[in-house]
């Protein structure tokens, strides 16, 4: 029994701790990098492009009275106003395929849905800059929609509205400096999102 030699199995059981050990560390790190995440640079703008502010992009026409809900108004008479939607909307919403205008006769009131536009089989509500009664309609424009985006401030009108209460309407919209500074407040919003 002299040739036989005694071998301490717990004694190699340090060098197996070892390998394994070894082994799920080098694994975590492939795992690691086989799941990264790409990052990438962000691309820097030439300096030779011209920066135009997103303000220059539409244009808010002298004489009209805006409503807040991108609606406008252009006082005809002491009672009656021609209605229609504003350049910051009609370039926001696209090419309308169908204008959905109230009927003569009826009945708008300020802040209420007055105008509607479909796009693509969606409705798009505008809210009414007045309290009135519908007296025209501009058949022009539902037969060619396209003028809203032409012209809107022109031959884009919507609808005149006699409108009994005309200057009391008026003071609740904006006009001048101050639908310039709300257009732009409202630029600032959508370009922050």
């Amino acid at each position: 029994m002299e040739g036989f030699k005694y071998v301490d199995i717990f004694a190699t059981k340090g060098i197996e701790y070892i390998v394994t050990i070894t082994f799920l560390v080098v694994l975590v790190f492939f795992w690691r990098w086989l799941n990264r995440t790409k990052v990438e640079e962000p691309k820097q703008i030439s300096e030779d492009v011209e920066r135009v502010p997103l303000t220059d992009w539409f244009r808010l026409a002298t004489g009209y009275n805006y409503h807040m809900g991108h609606s406008w108004l252009h006082r005809l008479t002491n009672t009656s106003a021609q209605v229609g939607i504003d350049d910051f909307a009609q370039k926001l919403i696209g090419k309308a395929d169908k204008l959905h205008l109230p009927k003569l006769g009826s009945t708008l009131r300020q802040g209420e849905r007055g105008l509607q536009i479909e796009i693509d089989g969606k409705m798009i509500a505008f809210l009414s800059p007045v309290d009135g009664e519908v007296t025209a309609v501009n058949q022009e424009v539902i037969d060619a929609p396209e003028l809203i985006n032409q012209d809107p401030y022109g031959k884009g009108w919507l609808i005149q509205v006699n409108a009994s209460h005309l200057p009391r309407d008026m003071k609740n919209l904006l006009s001048g400096n101050m639908a310039r500074a709300w257009i732009e407040n409202t630029v600032d919003s959508l370009s922050s999102m």
